[in-house]
């Protein structure tokens, strides 16, 4: 008699179809059996995504063959179908993650490692009211609506046009909205934070700076912020972020701002065989926080002495009180 455990019998019996998430939810989430003009995401056996928008009666051709959108909608997502030069793709809605890593671009996007540090670092909360300054091609904004709920607020803030018409088409398209609308709790405005928020007088929760010089924006998102809010810059550089970080000690109204960056490493598992994959996310950008103290007061100085050298003669960028010139002996 053998010990392996046999295994549980295959059944083709389909659950019934799952109710539809609440439109008034704004979650970019649907449940239920495809529609026409949802997206779909189709990956075949090496890993080749294509996203697809259904259309009744068209036809999606690949180098395996065509596949017809009408054998597509009506089923629940989840399944494979084959091409008529017999190639497989597995069917299903496309996750967050999974559309902004594909979405059109203007601008680089926030990657989902990072957006999802933002949201849980900087404590983004449902009926918060966060303020983006640098919007890009959408990717962070959707990861914020999610965050703050159809009850909360985030207004972005964009130089460039050409990058804020990308970002709505963006947003529109996770988030379905018909056309012509958006997402009740945005606002996307055109324009310099350090000139529009202030003139504008809203007060902020959360102030996310992605952009080459957030330092620029401390005082205005300074100004901005709820005492205990938090502010938190998205920077490419170690130069950008010894910038910022110098910048926020040498206002005084913040904690002592704290930086890290964040490793995504797959790993290849295959019975015994289980090693590190080939692949890896490795340094996209440095994040860092930092929580609004209440006015006219002054978090403790750091009691740490700093490195040998760290304000030498040789650094030039923004000097905290009380440190002199750090001179060789």
């Amino acid at each position: 008699m053998s010990d392996t455990p046999e295994a549980a019998p295959a059944t083709d019996s389909a659950p019934d179809s799952a109710p539809d998430v609440a439109t008034e939810a704004w979650s970019g989430v649907h449940r239920g059996p495809l529609r026409e003009g949802e997206w779909v995401r189709l990956l075949d056996g090496k890993g080749r995504r294509h996203n697809i928008c259904l259309e009744a009666g068209k036809t999606f051709h690949t180098n395996r063959g065509g596949m017809s959108h009408d054998d597509l909608i009506g089923r629940e997502e989840g399944f494979t179908i084959t091409s008529t030069s017999g190639g497989e793709y597995l069917v299903f809605r496309p996750l967050l993650s999974e559309f902004v890593v594909s979405m059109p671009r203007g601008a680089a996007v926030v990657y989902p490692k990072d957006a999802a540090q933002i949201v849980a670092l900087a404590d983004i909360f449902p009926g918060a009211h966060v303020v983006e300054a640098g919007v890009g091609s959408g990717a962070l904004t959707c990861s914020l609506l999610r965050a703050v709920g159809p009850f909360g607020r985030v207004t972005s803030y964009e130089r460039r046009e050409e990058f804020a018409d990308v970002a709505r088409r963006n947003v529109e398209q996770f988030f379905g909205a018909p056309e012509g609308q958006t997402h009740p709790a945005w606002e996307l405005t055109v324009g310099d934070l350090a000139e529009a928020l202030p003139a504008s007088g809203a007060r902020a929760d959360r102030i996310i700076l992605d952009m080459l010089a957030p330092w620029e924006c401390l005082d205005a998102a300074a100004d901005s912020l709820w005492p205990g809010g938090i502010v938190c810059a998205y920077v490419a550089t170690t130069t950008q972020l010894s910038r910022f970080v110098e910048t926020v000690r040498l206002h005084g109204g913040f904690t002592e701002p704290q930086a890290w960056e964040s490793l995504v490493r797959d790993w290849h598992v295959e019975g015994l065989a289980v090693r590190p994959g080939h692949k890896m996310i490795g340094h996209t950008a440095f994040l860092v926080t930092a929580r609004r103290m209440a006015p006219g007061e002054k978090a403790p100085m750091k009691k740490r002495r700093p490195a040998p050298g760290a304000y030498g003669p040789d650094y030039t960028g923004p000097r905290p009180a009380g440190v002199p010139v750090d001179l060789p002996e």
